[in-house]
């Protein structure tokens, strides 16, 4: 151990191996082996030394503890997490085994089981910080952020200098909302020493959510002056450029800096593959195939064939598309949603219906609340003239415009949204849209709207969360429905901002991926959407049930609604749902919230 702790591997591995040979029926012996050669990444030699020291003591959970240390090192987390299972079988009491069982569950994506064994953890260990701050990240990770505020609090009482505690704390209460508290957390931590490319990228994110983007972007390019190598600061800075360029930097391309980044380090696939999903993203799709096809010659990978069969179909090549998604078809014994899904508007575009429905069908069985597979089964479902569509989407009941009581203090409706206009208008500083977002020809409000310190926008919160639940309990549950059948008590937001849509601005056809129920609140409207209907003039109206425009399907929408100032439209997050374009001089300001079912 000395050895090891001084550097000197193979000096270690050589003692170990003697040790072994001298007390061939002494567990600690081949225990020590077992380490010894995880640090050489032996990974044969280090399960055979610890499997011959838990034949010698069976079930020992201090073996099974370091085992599953060495597994981790070797880059079996699923098999670490199996030898920390049994140790905690066998030790019931052992406190540091149930932190590291949580710690490695949440690697894993397993938070239900993180948050059980850490919850284990703090009963024997209420005070250390280390569970604490486990605890905390499995709270987020089940998207319980005012638990998890409250846990990286706690761990930071009891160890006020754990630099990575005040990131994570800084990284909950950016989601949450207060940015300003989330930029003083990241801070902290440079104070105490922490520094690198993860906390720059960060900042500058945070800078951009307080609504300083000069500051955000001076942050960015800082990070990949420094850390040229860093990927995130790369998507970071281009996503800043492609937004606010229009206004902080006019002549510069948004994506320079990326494709420099690129050509500079030819062999980082994991750039290149950035570069070529904002390239997808942005429709610049020629360029993005030629990185992608550089990718499969480096590397053979599903991700990769998947890439080129998306950009293929988008270029309109759907023979060649066809055959790479029939190739990944065949080789994909392990069903992915996300290829399903993507195979899925392949086969609706292409006009094979029924085997459209039945990989739909497929990807809901995988992934019961994966709401973009949902929205291609009622697609597929519609084609077919399948009843289910209607079940599903049931167009006449799951979708509200419901009239929003204002907040107390803020009795008069117009006082209301004056203020609540007041507090919004200020954050839309962007010269264009997202590059990944549905709006075309408007600004969209950086970071979590909700949670900033406003109190108007406090207390809209809580007017609409109200009229949400009110709405919700006047639903039947239906344990088989997708929607239906998750309705709880309440609900919880997953995340929330603003649109403003400029003159022929609009929302392209789309559903939310990351909800299960979506929401639309009108705060101002321009003359036109308001005015008497004229003829079959919508403009600015809400559509529901129409498919994207790529897909090709010339299907009309199953409903239509205007909208109205001080109104909230909700319905499930997987139906297809966008905005017809209005010309006006006055722009289309809305708060939307994403939500999930709030947690027992």
């Amino acid at each position: 151990m000395q050895l090891l702790r001084a550097g000197d591997r193979v000096a270690a591995l050589a003692t170990a191996k003697e040790l072994a040979r001298d007390a061939p029926d002494v567990a600690d012996a081949h225990q020590l082996l077992g380490v010894c050669c995880a640090e050489m990444a032996d990974a044969k030699a280090t399960i055979s030394a610890f499997e011959r020291a838990l034949t010698l003591a069976p079930e020992q959970p201090v073996i099974l503890f370091n085992y599953a240390a060495a597994q981790r090192k070797l880059g079996a987390e699923a098999s670490a997490l199996a030898c920390l299972q049994r140790a905690v079988a066998a030790a019931p009491g052992y406190s540091n085994a149930w932190i590291e069982l949580g710690q490695s569950a949440l690697r894993l994506d397993q938070a239900a089981l993180a948050l059980s064994a850490l919850t284990r953890a703090l009963e024997l260990q209420p005070d250390s910080a280390t569970a604490w701050h486990a605890y905390g990240s499995a709270q987020r990770a089940n998207n319980r952020l005012e638990s998890a505020e409250a846990a990286f609090r706690r761990s930071l009482e009891l160890s006020p200098k754990a630099a990575t505690t005040w990131v994570n704390l800084g990284a909950v209460l950016r989601l949450r909302g207060r940015a300003d508290q989330a930029i003083a957390c990241f801070e902290t931590a440079q104070r105490l020493g922490l520094a690198g490319a993860e906390l720059g990228d960060a900042l500058a994110g945070a800078w951009l959510d307080v609504g300083d983007p000069a500051q955000s972007l001076a942050r960015a390019r800082e990070v990949v002056r420094g850390f040229p190598a860093f990927v995130p600061a790369q998507v970071t800075l281009a996503h800043l450029l492609w937004e606010y360029g229009g206004g902080l930097a006019p002549a510069e391309d948004a994506l320079a800096a990326f494709r420099a980044a690129v050509a500079a380090q030819p062999a980082h696939l994991e750039m290149r593959l950035a570069l070529a999903q904002f390239l997808l993203a942005a429709q610049q799709l020629d360029e993005a195939l030629h990185h992608i096809r550089i990718l499969r010659r480096h590397a053979e990978h599903p991700s990769h064939l998947r890439m080129e069969a998306n950009a293929l179909h988008a270029l309109g090549q759907t023979d060649a598309a066809a055959e790479l998604f029939a190739a990944l078809d065949r080789q994909l014994t392990d069903r992915d949603p996300t290829f399903l899904n993507d195979y899925v508007r392949h086969l609706l575009t292409t006009g094979r219906i029924e085997t459209a429905a039945a990989r739909a069908l497929e990807a809901t069985r995988i992934d019961p609340e994966n709401q973009t597979s949902w929205a291609y089964l009622s697609t597929a479902w519609r084609l077919l003239d399948d009843p289910r569509e209607h079940w599903l989407c049931d167009y006449d009941h799951l979708i509200a415009l419901l009239p929003v009581e204002p907040p107390a203090g803020l009795a008069d409706q117009a006082a209301f949204l004056d203020a609540l206009r007041q507090s919004i208008e200020p954050l839309h500083l962007a010269a264009r849209e997202p590059v990944q977002q549905s709006l075309r020809g408007g600004s969209q409000t950086p970071g979590r709207l909700f949670g900033r310190d406003s109190v108007v926008l406090a207390a809209t919160q809580q007017s609409l969360l109200q009229t949400v639940n009110d709405w919700l309990h006047t639903l039947v549950r239906d344990r088989n429905h997708p929607f239906r059948g998750r309705i709880t008590a309440g609900v919880q937001i997953c995340g929330s901002w603003s649109v403003k849509l400029w003159t022929s601005g609009k929302h392209v056809n789309h559903i939310h991926p990351q909800g299960w129920m979506s929401s639309a609140f009108y705060l101002a409207l321009p003359p036109s959407v308001t005015a008497p209907i004229n003829g079959d003039s919508q403009p600015g109206f809400i559509q529901f049930g129409q498919p994207p425009s790529e897909l090709g399907l010339g299907l009309p929408p199953r409903r239509v609604i205007r909208p109205e100032v001080g109104k909230l439209a909700l319905f499930p997050s997987y139906m297809w749902h966008g905005t017809v374009p209005f010309s006006d001089q006055q722009p289309r300001i809305s708060i939307a919230f994403d939500m999930t079912p709030e947690q027992p």
